[in-house]
């Protein structure tokens, strides 16, 4: 091949590039979104948080965790008046971005076309799409711009789907349909803004693995979810491990805290403000004995204490 046709070639890529609009975002767009995230990512370019920060991110108390963020700077990443399938369960994960948008009949002609390229199946709704390339340990997070009536963004069939592919469930800014059967898949949950027995009409799959806006919260592809009855709240993927174990720590502050108040060892004031030396070494021989299993390791509770002035 000669240098002119190679030269060619690559032009007509760049153009192609440049002029198609992907609907799945490329691994490098979600690795240029997530730079500071230093750790293994998936295939698709996602930063993959350990199976232990999900599970140990379950114990964490939402303002603990809205407290860390806020401190460092997110102050969009909380949204709360969910209606939840399953009140009681807490659910975190990775979260896998779709966006939808009122129909626009050329719009929605040129996402299914690169569709198409993309290799996306050509049979059902688009709003299938999201749910193909989910993996365990996935969220399925959602703006449906708070449609309800013919929103509905999935029923019990492709809940079962998602459920088999994450063995998570939903972060709906929209609406679900069958809710009884989804509130019957065993695992699965869905924090929504309502329910309705129509069917998606009138809307569109726009992009996959975007930022999206979920009410005030804002969400990038490859951040961390957790979602409980107090609400949701979207934690970036490089502040997840410091998040966890600052808010495991500042538990067990509270909980060391309060059971000296019932005991009337110290004052409120002296619990409340910056601790005393005396206060601090009782804190250090609490938690040499401490009567259950610490939530982060002994190595981790060490380090993270020697560079706080607490």
């Amino acid at each position: 091949m000669n240098k002119k046709v190679t030269l060619f070639i690559a032009f007509v890529l760049c153009v192609f590039s440049l002029t198609a609009q992907r609907v799945g975002s490329s691994p490098e767009y979600i690795k240029a979104l997530t730079t500071e995230w230093e750790g293994e990512r998936f295939t698709d370019g996602r930063p993959k948080v350990s199976d232990n920060m999900l599970e140990r991110l379950k114990a964490i108390s939402m303002e603990e965790a809205w407290g860390v963020l806020r401190n460092k700077g997110f102050h969009n990443q909380y949204e709360g008046d969910w209606h939840v399938i399953n009140q009681d369960e807490v659910m975190t994960g990775r979260v896998v971005t779709a966006q939808y948008m009122p129909s626009r009949p050329d719009l929605q002609k040129q996402v299914k076309e690169q569709g198409k390229v993309e290799e996306r199946a050509q049979t059902g709704g688009t709003n299938s799409w999201p749910i193909d390339i989910l993996t365990t340990g996935d969220v399925y997070v959602a703006d449906g711009y708070g449609k309800i009536v013919d929103g509905t963004l999935i029923g019990d069939n492709l809940g079962n789907a998602i459920y088999a592919n994450s063995k998570r469930g939903v972060v709906f800014f929209g609406s679900v349909r069958d809710e009884q059967g989804l509130s019957e898949i065993e695992g699965f949950n869905g924090w929504i803004k309502g329910s309705d027995p129509s069917y998606i009409k009138g809307m569109m799959l726009t992009a996959i693995n975007a930022p999206i806006r979920v009410g005030h919260a804002i969400v990038l592809p490859g951040d961390v979810v957790l979602a409980n009855k107090y609400g949701v709240i979207f934690i970036p993927a490089f502040l997840t491990e410091e998040l966890v174990l600052t808010s495991e720590v500042t538990g067990l502050r509270d909980e060391f805290g309060h059971q000296r108040l019932r005991e009337g060892t110290y004052l409120p004031g002296e619990i409340d403000s910056k601790w005393s030396e005396e206060i601090k070494t009782d804190f250090l021989d609490w938690l040499n004995n401490y009567p259950g299993q610490l939530p982060m390791t002994k190595q981790e509770l060490d380090d993270y204490l020697k560079e706080r002035n607490y």
